[in-house]
């Protein structure tokens, strides 16, 4: 479904990554793992068409390099940026409506099936989303990603900052995204998380992929974990 070959980005003259190869195939999830600074949201950013880089990202067979990000997201890509991005003068229900990409829901999500899924969005609905406490606004800025309907969700760090209790609330969201066969990369930093919710992970370190693998063979690997994920 995405398969990025060779990526590189840049930040003015500041090359942050360096060769990037990974795939996300159709409705598994997919975790990129490492410490903060390795390049692993500059990685979705440059999929989604917010950063400058050069390389492949194929989508579909199609060629996300040099479109633009709103074309990237009539494709059928998801994203859900770190800082969350929600209007915080407009209600919950205004900004799950922004979510939608025509006139109304026709695929797998809609409204009152996410309200569902999270009782608490419904009660807050007319609320503006500012006013929100962070776990409502994660929820909240992934519901509005769904409304829109798409083949691949990327999603990065949806649970920095969130209490044990909202972490297990999107670890939930995102099984059930995967079950209706959406596929799902995720950056996050919760390594308990990311192993038991992914089919496979890949590891950055200095740009690159360092690791590539299944949950199962990370915790196997003791000198990857060591040299590249624990502090």
């Amino acid at each position: 479904m995405l398969e990025v070959s060779d990526l590189h980005a840049y930040y003015g003259k500041s090359h942050v990554l360096h060769g990037v190869n990974l795939r996300v195939e159709p409705g598994e999830i997919v975790s990129l793992l490492g410490r903060n600074g390795v390049g692993r949201s500059t990685t979705i950013k440059a999929v989604m068409g917010h950063v400058h880089c050069t390389g492949s990202a194929r989508f579909k067979s199609t060629e996300l390099v040099g479109k633009r990000a709103y074309e990237i997201a009539h494709l059928g890509v998801g994203y859900v940026p770190e800082d969350r991005s929600i209007f915080p003068t407009l209600t919950v229900i205004q900004n799950m409506v922004l979510g939608l990409k025509g006139k109304e829901a026709t695929g797998r999500w809609n409204m009152e099936g996410l309200f569902d899924l999270f009782p608490r969005l419904r009660e807050r609905g007319d609320t503006p989303a500012g006013v929100l406490s962070g776990g409502e606004q994660q929820m909240l800025t992934l519901c509005r990603t769904l409304m829109g309907d798409p083949d691949l969700i990327m999603v990065d760090e949806p649970t920095e900052g969130l209490s044990p209790m909202m972490v297990e609330n999107v670890a939930n969201l995102l099984r059930e995204i995967q079950k209706r066969g959406v596929a799902v990369l995720l950056v996050e930093q919760k390594l308990t998380i990311a192993l038991a919710i992914s089919r496979r992970v890949y590891v950055m370190g200095h740009g690159q992929i360092v690791f590539e693998g299944t949950p199962e063979q990370l915790k196997a690997n003791a000198d990857v974990r060591k040299e590249w994920l624990e502090v």
